[in-house]
């Protein structure tokens, strides 16, 4: 038998009505020993939130771009993210911190100079935490004074 490919699907399973679900899922699927179909059973992983988004750009992020020198020059807010995102991104998927398993912080431009593609939308609640905790380690070593103290677990 050829199954057309077939489409990821995700559920989640909060109840038993949703195992019920779940379970006449799986029974009337359609199988095929040449192309099996994987089944992976996790706790949800829950994306950034838009408030955490916010709060990076308003806070942290604000705070270094106007009180950081670095070469003898101060940089924007824009380029500071930047060159945290090349810093503190993860090298690559973990399911503790990002989002997808297609997770990649760098591709390769034509001429084989990395490019980073990695973007912090691509960090769970705990990745995006991590993530702000790092930032302010390096403002704080830089002596920045933040305007909020940076809140635990994001």
């Amino acid at each position: 038998m050829t199954r057309p490919k077939f489409e990821q699907r995700k559920l989640l399973l909060r109840g038993q009505e949703h195992v019920d679900r779940a379970i006449a899922l799986l029974r009337n699927l359609p199988l095929d020993a040449e192309k099996p179909l994987e089944v992976l059973v996790r706790e949800e992983v829950k994306a950034r939130k838009l408030d955490q988004n916010a709060r990076m750009w308003a806070g942290p992020l604000k705070d270094i771009a106007e009180q950081c020198w670095s070469d003898q020059r101060q940089y924007s807010a824009e380029i500071w993210h930047e060159y945290f995102k090349q810093q503190f991104l993860p090298e690559e998927y973990d399911p503790e911190l990002c989002k997808e398993e297609s997770y990649r912080k760098w591709d390769f431009d034509p001429g084989g100079q990395p490019v980073l593609v990695g973007s912090s939308t691509d960090l769970t609640v705990k990745g995006f935490a991590q993530y702000m905790e790092q930032i302010h380690a390096f403002g704080g070593q830089m002596g920045v004074e933040f305007h909020e103290a940076p809140p635990r677990g994001y």
